[in-house]
């Protein structure tokens, strides 16, 4: 099992909005980073965990836990003209880019702040944290998804 971290503006999809899906599964569409379309293509698994990273947002930081849930497949939103996300270099013979869905898995008791992420020593070398990095998606070391796990009061099956 990998685990990762997911990246997304609260104010556009929240952890909450995540909870009130049906099944409490969503699509992880819109990634246009040929990086992050190659890991979800290549090394995300059904069952892997992850947490759901509010950014760009007033308090930054972690909401809580989720599980990925499907393999990769193309992202319907790279076809659409009146999407965001509309790619009109990619054809759909050709797909460009790529989702994956992620399931609700566990809430956090304490949301886990960005500044409390950087203020545990244990963390020092999360991906998430390393000056420069502005990937949407990285991967977690086991250590760190228990620390973090940990530090939010997450209760795991």
């Amino acid at each position: 099992m990998r685990y990762w971290l997911l990246k997304t503006e609260p104010d556009v999809f929240s952890f909450d909005d995540l909870k009130k899906r049906a099944k409490k599964t969503e699509p992880w569409n819109g990634v246009r980073n040929y990086q992050v379309r190659n890991m979800m293509r290549d090394d995300m698994k059904v069952g892997d965990l992850g947490f759901i990273y509010h950014s760009s947002c007033e308090v930054p930081g972690v909401a809580g836990v989720v599980r990925i849930s499907s393999e990769a497949r193309p992202d319907p939103t790279q076809f659409d003209p009146e999407s965001e996300y509309y790619d009109k270099g990619s054809k759909k013979e050709d797909p460009r880019w790529l989702l994956i869905d992620v399931t609700w898995e566990a809430d956090f008791k304490d949301f886990v702040t960005l500044t409390a992420l950087r203020d545990e020593p244990r963390l020092a070398d999360l991906i998430t944290l390393r000056r420069g990095n502005r990937l949407s998606v990285t991967p977690v070391e086991k250590k760190h998804f228990d620390i973090i796990c940990k530090m939010g009061g997450a209760k795991l099956k």
